[in-house]
């Protein structure tokens, strides 16, 4: 049980076509003794698409952490005054989370989360997974890595050839990059292997 005692906030984003190789680690954080809160984004909340309707994902994490999910600005505000957290993982974050995040925009729930969480000099993991990550939000990921407090699960080029901008958090390592990330440590390295692409 690498997590008892520990409170978790974990924060869902609107990487849709993610969501399912995220699911499994949201119950392997529980099953390791977390006590989980979930939260989405007002696109997830919001958003049915190919790859699932919103209640369905709504569903996964209420019925996963035994907990509502935050999911709104306001119900969301509360993490920082009442430190709720030890740590707040957003698995995915889209770019567009990340973008927002290091230019101090908080207009969606997972935001207000990041923020209330860094009010109080406490750790927040990011699971990045975008299209633009080597291209438009380049400059607003190193920003993020160098920002105190922010850490990543290790993340890779997941379409090389026909996605050259891609980059995707490997989901499994986000258990172990908690634990580094609870300890004030980045786990390395930062930046895996691309996958190979079908051709």
């Amino acid at each position: 049980m690498l997590l008892k005692g520990k409170k978790v906030g974990f924060a869902v984003t609107g990487s849709h076509c993610t969501l399912g190789s995220v699911i499994p680690q949201l119950a392997r954080i529980v099953n390791e003794g977390a006590k989980v809160v979930p939260i989405i984004s007002s696109s997830v909340r919001d958003n049915d698409t190919r790859f699932g309707e919103s209640v369905f994902w709504r569903n996964q994490v209420e019925s996963i952490t035994g907990e509502k999910a935050i999911d709104t600005i306001v119900a969301a505000e509360p993490i920082g005054p009442k430190k709720l957290f030890d740590i707040l993982v957003v698995a995915p974050c889209t770019g567009n989370t990340l973008a927002k995040m290091v230019n101090g925009i908080t207009d969606t729930p997972v935001l207000m989360a990041i923020k209330a969480q860094l009010r109080n000099l406490r750790p927040v993991l990011l699971a990045v997974a975008t299209n633009d990550a080597l291209g438009a939000n380049a400059v607003n990921l190193g920003r993020a890595l160098n920002t105190k407090n922010i850490y990543l699960v290790p993340l890779r080029q997941d379409a090389p050839i026909s996605k050259p901008n891609s980059l995707v958090a490997n989901m499994d390592l986000i258990v172990d990059s908690i634990m580094a990330s609870l300890e004030g440590r980045q786990i390395q390295p930062v930046i895996l292997g691309p996958l190979e692409e079908k051709k």
